[in-house]
């Protein structure tokens, strides 16, 4: 619909234009790109990453607009580099992951785990009775099963990017 006539509407019917299709204006302080921060430590698709140290190096930016589609807090994001090829073909070695923290409750997907010192990007697996298997993409790699309390779940990877 033409703005003027909109407008138009909106006088005649004494609604507020929003209920008729206007776009909510952006206000001077709602960011419109906003930055995540990407950690040093690396998500093991293979053997393992050891976790010494969550330094950040950088960022990568995401439209505000898209992460609140997605339902995604920013402060609960951050962005690691998948190393090793357990994942493949869905993550690749080199791949960036965007890792949401704000992950409650436990549900199907991929997700990023401290196992001991490493930490591992994996599917999770419920096997009942306090126990979880740790699964590859890639049949290379043989599950790994632990008990529920042995596995820290850090976040479940809503986004990646990488190489063609």
């Amino acid at each position: 619909m033409e703005e003027a006539d909109r407008g138009t509407l909106a006088r005649f019917f004494g609604v507020d234009e929003m209920e008729l299709g206007k776009a909510k204006e952006k206000s001077l302080d709602e960011p419109s790109w906003m930055d995540v921060p990407r950690l040093a430590v690396g998500a093991s698709a293979g053997p393992g990453a050891h976790a010494d140290a969550e330094e950040v190096f950088g960022t990568l930016r995401f439209s505000a607009r898209w992460l609140r589609s997605m339902g995604l807090r920013p402060d609960m994001l951050s962005a690691i580099t998948v190393s090793g090829d357990s994942m493949e073909p869905t993550l690749r070695h080199g791949d960036e992951i965007l890792v949401d923290r704000n992950w409650q409750p436990l549900r199907d997907g991929i997700h990023v785990v401290r196992l001991d010192d490493a930490v591992l990007v994996k599917r999770l697996g419920m096997q009942g009775a306090g126990r979880i298997v740790l699964l590859s993409d890639n049949p290379a790699y043989r599950p790994i099963e632990c008990g529920l309390d042995e596995v820290t779940v850090v976040g479940r990877v809503v986004w990646k990017g990488g190489r063609i």
